[in-house]
């Protein structure tokens, strides 16, 4: 069993206090020299690398998920999450700015369609937190900056889509939009009456769990949608006691908690961490829901899981946890109908 390990105390933890998760949101570490001097590590080792990456990538790292990184410790999974490294700047064969190619699938701005009843919607391109394996590392934001009136036509266009029965909040991260302005989202989604679900995928909570404010709780709870909110949670080290009240907070919406995670080399690819993975989310009220195989997107080469490591990895979670507790482990295929669920049995490589 894995144990959690907490900062050394020469880390000396921000004291965050009562600041707004906006605040947190901006005071974010943004620089590599920041970041590789609030962790300890040695910049003659570490700071071209992560100059390279983060001309390619910029880091952005908020203070609450900074603290959950072990100080000093370069491996740290949590830290290999956001410390840019000079293999970002290797050009790899199959590795790609679109893996998903989500480019053909957008009949209007900020509307990305690629299944037949859910309908995605880019409410910003902002994150909170730069992963360095985000699939979306490349994508063109700019292009998808709503204006009121493409509000209105992306809008119009799922009135006009009675096949789609569910509409998924995404971005960059849908929460780093202000409550005003995903109220109306929601309120005008309340208007279509085909619409049965609204899906939000987000890290907001998990990285600055100060965002579960009240004003989110309330246009929440009040929507007739079924909610459905999809937290992407890779390590056990990413739930401390504020994200698992943040949780508690979102869940009293009646929203249904699910998480995704992504399969990372360094990170969580070991069996006793996924295991341990599930379990925690589980004792925070969050169901286990899809283990993404790596998306090969251009500059996260270095994170890349085989396919046959992944199937033996899901074998021993098989083995060693409930069935309801086993994500599905799958990728994601442009051109296909839903998520490609890997087959345990068959061995050859991607």
């Amino acid at each position: 069993m894995i144990q959690r390990t907490p900062a050394l105390v020469e880390a000396h933890p921000v004291d965050i206090g009562q600041q707004s998760w906006q605040q947190l949101l901006s005071d974010s570490t943004t620089t590599p020299e920041a970041l590789l001097e609030s962790l300890g590590l040695d910049p003659g080792k570490w700071l071209a690398g992560a100059s390279t990456g983060h001309r390619l990538f910029p880091i952005r790292v908020p203070q609450p998920y900074l603290d959950r990184i072990e100080y000093g410790n370069a491996q740290d999974p949590l830290l290999r999450q956001v410390l840019p490294l000079a293999a970002e700047g290797e050009l790899v064969a199959g590795f790609v700015r679109d893996p998903l190619a989500e480019k053909a699938a957008t009949p209007s701005p900020g509307l990305i369609q690629k299944y037949r009843s859910r309908a995605l919607l880019m409410i910003t391109g902002q994150c909170a937190i730069n992963c360095r394996y985000c699939f979306r590392r490349h994508f063109p934001y700019e292009d998808h900056r709503l204006s009121p009136e493409e509000r209105a036509q992306a809008i119009e266009l799922l009135h006009n889509s009675p096949e789609v029965n569910e509409v998924i909040f995404s971005g960059g991260d849908p929460l780093v939009a202000n409550d005003r302005l995903l109220s109306r989202w929601a309120d005008a989604l309340v208007s279509i009456p085909h619409l049965k679900r609204l899906r939000i995928h987000t890290r907001l909570p998990v990285v600055i769990p100060q965002r579960v404010n009240n004003a989110l709780l309330e246009w929440l709870s009040r929507s007739r949608l079924q909610k459905v909110i999809v937290l992407h949670i890779n390590h056990p080290n990413e739930i401390d006691r504020p994200v698992e009240e943040a949780i508690a907070r979102l869940k009293s919406t009646g929203a249904t908690l699910l998480n995704q995670s992504v399969i990372l080399r360094g990170v969580n690819d070991h069996a006793d961490t996924l295991v341990q993975l599930s379990e925690t989310l589980f004792e925070a009220g969050v169901l286990p829901y899809y283990l993404h195989a790596f998306d090969p997107v251009e500059g996260a080469h270095h994170f890349e899981v085989s396919d046959n490591d992944a199937r033996n990895l899901m074998r021993s979670l098989l083995d060693r946890l409930p069935g309801f507790l086993v994500p599905r482990l799958v990728r994601e295929l442009p051109g296909k109908a839903s998520k490609t669920p890997l087959d345990l049995y068959i061995d050859d490589e991607r």
